[in-house]
């Protein structure tokens, strides 16, 4: 079943990294008819308001990318709010959806869903395996509790509600401050900072060798663009990644060839940095036309002309 042009698509979170992302990508092949509410509009956490916005519009097609997310620092200084808010937003869209008569659904799952330095790469079938990763449990908690409602939803009434599970991800839409930046967000802030002040030392976050696979955004939402060709064939679960991971020391080293910073960079190995390894086995996706063409070159460059644009935005 392929998703029609003209079809009526509610991007629920299309101010966020994915959802920009998303709504570019739609546009761009010609579907012409979303619908995008900003979270002043319709609140995601307000179950009444995302039902009202479901019953009134009633659209072909929810993609759910919306929720509060963030580093490990924000993880960690605030699991009360990543546990809730998410929960409240994926249970609020997802059965809204259901009431609503929403065939079709498209969740955006997080890898940090996987056990924690589980074996590597990690299949689809190693969810809830073992305990997860501590420093953004309840971030992970709340994923999983999305995705198993949508795996629900479809088994018990028939709908056609699919999670695929990107890795890490950048990109253009990404958030740069300190305090809820992922991390090549946080490599790219922190080189634009240590340009503009004259800084010859950056601070790791560890020694560096934790390691990890980043995605470039808008790889991911072109594959969630020709996902609605054939979202009936969907499985419930499809990891979507890189195929290929780095450590943390080789994204800053990276970065700093690409943007021209020329400094040296220090180790705090008092900081917490996650799991060890996280990679993403994403053969199945191959099965379905997955094929990611932006390198960590590229995306950094790209992510660092983005960042360069909204300073100059805040300037004017």
């Amino acid at each position: 079943m392929t998703i029609a042009k003209d079809a009526k698509i509610y991007v629920a979170g299309h101010t966020g990294l994915v959802g920009s992302s998303i709504a570019r990508r739609l546009t761009a092949r010609g579907y012409d008819n979303l619908l995008l509410r900003t979270r002043r509009e319709v609140n995601l956490t307000d179950a009444a308001a995302v039902s009202e916005l479901m019953r009134a519009e009633k659209p072909d097609l929810v993609i759910l990318t919306a929720g509060k997310v963030g580093g490990i620092q924000a993880n960690i200084g605030d699991p009360v709010g990543f546990l809730v808010e998410n929960l409240r937003i994926n249970d609020n869209v997802i059965c809204a959806a259901l009431e609503a008569g929403v065939r079709d659904l498209l969740y955006t799952g997080s890898s940090c869903m996987y056990p924690k330095d589980y074996n590597n790469p990690l299949k689809e079938e190693y969810l809830l395996a073992a305990p997860l990763e501590p420093t953004n449990e309840g971030y992970a908690l709340a994923k999983i509790s999305g995705a198993k409602l949508c795996e629900y939803c479809g088994r018990q009434y028939g709908v056609n509600y699919k999670t695929l599970i990107p890795c890490n991800l950048y990109g253009p839409g990404d958030h740069f401050r300190p305090e809820s930046s992922h991390l090549i967000a946080a490599i790219v802030d922190k080189i634009r900072k240590a340009q503009t002040t004259g800084a010859k030392t950056i601070e790791i976050w560890g020694d560096g060798s934790a390691r990890r696979e980043f995605l470039y955004i808008d790889d991911l939402t072109d594959f969630m663009c020709d996902c609605l060709e054939f979202m009936d064939r969907l499985p419930d679960y499809l990891n979507v990644g890189y195929g290929k991971d780095h450590s943390v020391l080789d994204y800053y080293t990276m970065a700093a060839e690409a943007l021209g910073w020329d400094g040296e960079f220090t180790f705090d190995t008092s900081r917490p940095v996650g799991m060890a390894t996280k990679l993403l086995d994403s053969s199945r996706a191959y099965d379905y036309g997955w094929n990611p063409r932006t390198g960590p070159t590229e995306g950094i460059r790209k992510t660092y002309e983005y960042h360069l644009s909204m300073e100059k935005e805040l300037v004017h």
